[in-house]
């Protein structure tokens, strides 16, 4: 596994104005979290017109299934899922995620996001860091515990701040 080149996909996205919100690790890290991620996570809105969007740009990073030695590439009807798609591209590994949590899809984390700016003035929603604790919390896992104290530092730094 490499880490993925985030800001390359971020821009192709953003670019072919794909709806979606930055979550995971990623998510922390853009909000200022001194921490490391080998992939990034983004929840897609599911709607036919998004979706094409999103396959463009797959296809243009050669996206392919991580699990499974066929090559397998990502269709419309599986982003249009709820499911996640675990994909390993030319800039590194994407996970396209219908929802998280308990199948919360993208309409519903909406007020729930950042608006962030990338070089070049690109603008993107990103999960804010306390919807990330209360992901991270939920989801539990050893990983996901051990960021905790990190990601609620940096949120209370971040409010100090303000």
């Amino acid at each position: 596994m490499t880490v993925a080149r985030v800001a390359d996909i971020l821009r192709l996205l953003c670019e072919e104005r794909v709806e979606f919100i930055v979550v995971g690790m990623t998510a922390g890290v853009l909000q200022g979290a001194p921490l490391t991620t080998l992939d990034l996570d983004i929840v897609h809105r599911r709607d036919p017109e998004n979706v094409e969007r999103l396959l463009t740009v797959l296809e243009s990073i050669d996206a392919t299934y991580r699990h499974g030695s066929r090559g397998l590439r990502p269709k419309q009807s599986h982003l249009l899922g709820a499911g996640h798609q675990l994909l390993k591209t030319a800039l590194g590994d994407l996970d396209c995620l219908g929802s998280i949590g308990d199948e919360t899809p993208y309409e519903e984390l909406l007020h729930d996001t950042i608006e962030m700016e990338l070089a070049g003035g690109h603008r993107l929603l990103v999960i804010s860091l306390a919807a990330l604790i209360r992901s991270k919390e939920q989801a539990a896992r050893p990983k996901d515990l051990a960021a905790l104290p990190v990601l609620r530092a940096t949120l209370d730094e971040s409010r100090r701040r303000k």
